[in-house]
């Protein structure tokens, strides 16, 4: 990679941080290529025309070229789905322990029947996960409806969210086989970080892909 493309991605990395959208991060990248290439042409370096502060040089010819900007705010939706996870999760587990009894009892199972395993981690874990899924993404769009593009956010969650859930099963589970399956608070807190680590994962991708359009809120323009 020579200088000028360097220079070029290191201003399209601040321009997407700074919630530039895709369409007009090309413009900008092509105007900044083309003033490095004139420049380079005249014997004149990426530093010496834009100085050392390439990222804020970035946010300025943005802000110059009123370009749509869409404040991504990565940590703060993840953090309000984690919490509404971790609610989902309670009242979830809540919901199973109020109401197996009664569903057996409506059901009139027969004293002595054993739910088949499959269908027990399915009804046990598959309940408490879509009403912690249905929970995060119930914050989400609820608490942050300030924040441009929420509702494609917290659509997207519904779809990789529950996608997140087939991949870090697995890995838990074999986790909790290695230490045989032990209460040890530091083997179960191994277990929750992964849980939390796949949320978190799936919440981000979920941010970032309603944002890859680039659609959002008009920069101020400055006079």
């Amino acid at each position: 990679m020579d200088v000028i493309d360097e220079a070029v991605a290191t201003a399209e990395r601040e321009w997407r941080a700074y919630g530039v959208g895709r369409p007009d991060r090309a413009v900008l990248a092509a105007d900044l290529r083309l003033e490095l290439e004139s420049a380079a042409a005249d014997g004149v370096t990426p530093e010496q025309l834009l100085g050392t502060d390439l990222r804020g040089l970035a946010r300025r010819l943005a802000d110059e070229a009123a370009v749509s900007r869409v404040p991504p705010e990565y940590a703060r939706v993840v953090q309000t789905a984690l919490a509404g996870a971790a609610l989902g999760a309670c009242v979830g587990a809540l919901v199973l322990v109020l109401g197996y009894p009664l569903l057996v009892a409506w059901l009139d199972v027969p004293r002595g029947f054993r739910m088949p395993l499959v269908l027990a981690v399915l009804l046990y874990y598959g309940t408490a996960a879509a009403i912690a899924v249905g929970g995060a993404v119930v914050a989400v769009r609820t608490r942050l409806g300030d924040l441009p593009r929420i509702r494609h956010t917290a659509n997207a969650m519904l779809v990789l969210l529950p996608l997140a859930g087939p991949v870090v099963t697995p890995i838990v589970m074999g986790l909790a086989g290695v230490f045989g399956y032990s209460t040890n608070p530091l083997v179960v807190a191994g277990e929750v970080a992964l849980v939390v680590a796949a949320v978190a994962g799936a919440t981000l991708l979920a941010r970032k892909w309603s944002l890859r359009d680039g659609g959002g809120l008009r920069a101020p323009v400055t006079t």
